[in-house]
């Protein structure tokens, strides 16, 4: 199949304007560093990396001017999560453009290979994204995933309502990501997405963020926050190892480095934490309409305050983060 030479799919432009993050995009972010964490090895991403800000007027980020860097944990590479790689640098770059990126690439898609990863990713960025997720059970690895000073993102999945949450995005520690279909980015029209994840801990008590608010869960709830996630709403990106070419994404993966980079803009590593989003719920955009399942309000269906799809709702400028 032929693809286009020029992007379909919402740009840097568009997004910075559906969240209100022009001017802070612009000139924030100067000294931060984002890590993506992923698995297997994108042989591409630095120079896929590189047409993508180039279509869209962006400042070069490269290993040799010492904005981009990758980590190589394994030698197999993985067309598929090539692709996540490429979605995953390509939205820091939209959101935080003047942001440092470290990929770090797992040696494999194990939770054992992700997690030696995000322990690289933790120790050398203040923001960590996780655009992947498996079902909650095992607690072997959770203190990897608390670190203070270390906005942690994951996503909560694709498959809506799951009566499993979805870790690492359902640790307390973490802020879990929803997704949102955005129809319309001025002014910003915006409902939950059908497959964003949401659910309740079977393992983790309900934190104090969490207290005292309605989730239908007697312990932790997912999601905090929520960005676009539609794939027919999706964003665009750059791969040339998969399917050569513009590409329009969606997924949870889409909204999870987009929040990350909305922390690092924001700048405030002692406020690094899923808590401090429901201190400044008027600093995002609640979203009230959209399901995700059959269960009802508020952990299946979007409306006013928390609910599961989209969390607390998506950035509006960057108050909450």
């Amino acid at each position: 199949m032929l693809r286009p030479a020029t992007p379909s799919g919402y740009g840097p432009s568009d997004l910075q304007t559906a969240y209100n993050l022009t001017s802070y995009s612009s000139q924030n972010g100067g000294g931060q560093t984002v890590a993506i964490v992923d698995a297997y090895d994108d042989p591409n991403a630095e120079t896929d990396l590189g047409v993508y800000r180039s279509q869209y007027g962006l400042s070069a980020c490269t290993t040799a001017n010492g904005c981009f860097s990758k980590v190589k944990q394994g030698s197999t590479a993985n067309a598929g999560w090539a692709e996540e790689e490429s979605l995953d640098v390509d939205m820091v770059s939209a959101i935080c453009p003047n942001c440092h990126i470290i990929l770090v690439e797992a040696a494999s898609a194990t939770t054992s290979s992700l997690t030696t990863a995000e322990k690289y990713a933790t120790a050398h960025a203040n923001y960590v994204s996780n655009s992947w997720s498996g079902n909650e059970g095992s607690t072997a690895y959770d203190s990897y995933y608390n670190v203070p000073g270390v906005a942690i993102t994951a996503a909560t999945g694709d498959s809506g309502y799951n009566r499993t949450a979805q870790w690492p995005a359902i640790l307390p520690a973490v802020i879990g990501v929803g997704g949102t279909s955005l129809t319309k980015i001025s002014p910003r029209t915006e409902s939950a997405w059908s497959g964003a994840g949401s659910g309740c801990s079977r393992v983790y008590s309900k934190p104090s963020f969490q207290s005292g608010l309605s989730t239908g869960c007697t312990k932790r709830a997912e999601a905090d926050s929520s960005a676009v996630a539609n794939p027919s709403t999706g964003v665009a990106v750059y791969d040339s190892y998969h399917e050569s070419g513009w590409l329009v994404f969606g997924g949870t993966s889409v909204a999870t480095p987009i929040t990350a980079s909305v922390f690092a803009l924001a700048g405030n590593t002692s406020t690094n934490n899923p808590g401090n989003l429901y201190s400044h719920t008027s600093s995002l955009n609640d979203v009230t309409s959209g399901s995700n399942g059959n269960c009802g309000a508020p952990l299946c269906k979007a409306g006013a305050g928390w609910d599961g799809p989209t969390g607390l709702g998506t950035p509006n400028g960057i108050g909450a983060f």
